[in-house]
């Protein structure tokens, strides 16, 4: 009875996710863009977290020209969707309201290879993918055992062994992903300017002065400071109420 009724609830969550994300459509077509913000808000409030809402949750703050919450949003879509070319597209719109134009220092290294490879697809993605190889492999073992040839068994065997590797690629991309997101602490600076000071406190030098939508990297922790990194491998020192962690 308990299972009847969880399950009941959870389709009910998926079809109120569903209206309330036309709903949230709606007032966007119509240029209310508050209303289609607070509506896709509430979607996430509720756990049911999209690349397509952030994405629409990221147009609505464009639209409205705030920075850092259009920023937010489409980096969190693309965190949940790596490949796609709109998002990449109107994040780097996005990213040209921002004051700051900070370089990227590029990475190098066999590691650097295996980010870019693993980095093209969300890590829940390999472990579906990690499944799907596994159902085919089963098919392949009846196959196999049922087959009443020779060539057919070779085929199978040789399909095994292919789904096999095809498992484990996938479920150690998956897990090097996860372990790369756990690491990695990207956040964006969501105060209008906030100064990058070389030490946690208040009155410590300025390094840098940073405006909102900048990106930056969580490197330590110490009361209501963040030590950060700039992807031009700057370092210094925020208040945690200047940044919103993306993961």
């Amino acid at each position: 009875m308990k299972k009847t009724i969880y399950l009941l609830l959870l389709v009910s969550q998926v079809f109120w996710a569903q209206s309330a994300f036309e709903k949230g459509n709606q007032y966007y077509q119509k240029e209310n863009y508050q209303d289609a913000i607070s509506t896709y808000e509430g979607i996430i409030s509720s756990g049911k977290q999209s690349a397509e809402v952030y994405f629409n949750l990221g147009n609505c703050y464009y639209k409205l020209h705030k920075v850092a919450p259009a920023i937010f949003n489409f980096e969190k879509a693309l965190q949940l969707n790596p490949n796609d070319e709109e998002i990449k597209s109107n994040l780097e719109f996005a990213k040209k309201m921002a004051i700051d134009d900070i370089k990227e220092v590029p990475k190098v290294g066999f590691g650097k290879i295996i980010q870019d490879f693993t980095s093209k697809l969300h890590y829940n993605t390999w472990a579906w993918m990690a499944v799907v190889f596994a159902f085919s492999f089963f098919a392949c073992f009846l196959g196999y055992y049922f087959s009443d040839t020779t060539f057919k068994k070779r085929l199978f065997f040789t399909a095994m062994f292919g789904l096999l590797l095809a498992i484990v690629f996938s479920y150690f991309a998956g897990l090097y992903e996860r372990k790369r997101l756990a690491n990695d602490k990207p956040a964006i600076v969501f105060d209008e300017k906030v100064s990058l000071k070389s030490e946690p406190k208040a009155n410590g030098s300025e390094v840098l002065l940073l405006h909102e939508g900048a990106k930056v990297y969580i490197l330590e922790r110490i009361a209501n400071w963040r030590k950060v990194q700039l992807t031009d491998e700057t370092t210094g020192w925020l208040p945690e109420e200047s940044i919103k962690e993306l993961n």
